[in-house]
């Protein structure tokens, strides 16, 4: 056998590219405002591209902490500053391009009233529109039953 291997020309070993599927970092928050009736309301974002409603999230930039991401993104999709509060959980799920990418929450409330009132929202390309309703609705809307789950068990004021 030895000698077999040793003719012919060298073997060269494939190349594995182990950062071909590398896990995706990201990191969201579920945003907590008191409704007129007094009880508590979760903000939601619809996003045209996958036509999904979920919670404010997105990528990690190069050398962010999530809980700066999460605070990032928020602002970004939404348009309101908040204020980080307790961690809320994760999930983890397979994105659509096959990546794994884990998603870690925190809660957060506006840093005004007046940012997080209804109809202050100003669409952009990522979010054409965002709903605040009670954890029940929003149970009822999320579209993914990862971020159902996530919802069910956060430490959302009751």
């Amino acid at each position: 056998m030895a000698r077999r291997l040793a003719s012919g020309p060298p073997q060269v070993a494939a190349q594995v590219d182990v950062s071909a599927h590398p896990t995706v970092r990201a990191a969201g928050g579920i945003v907590v405002r008191r409704g007129d009736d007094g009880g508590w309301q979760v903000l939601l974002i619809h996003r045209p591209r996958y036509d999904d409603w979920s919670m404010p999230k997105g990528k990690a930039d190069p050398g962010e902490r999530d809980e700066e991401t999460a605070l990032r993104e928020v602002e970004e999709e939404t348009g309101l500053r908040c204020t980080l509060g307790a961690p809320a959980g994760r999930t983890r799920y397979r994105d659509s391009k096959g990546r794994d990418k884990v998603v870690h929450y925190w809660l957060m409330a506006p840093e005004s009233d007046e940012a997080a009132a209804d109809g202050t929202f100003v669409a952009n390309d990522e979010v054409d529109e965002v709903l605040w309703c009670s954890v029940a609705e929003a149970t009822e809307r999320l579209t993914y039953s990862h971020d159902r789950k996530l919802l069910a068990k956060a430490p959302v004021p009751s």
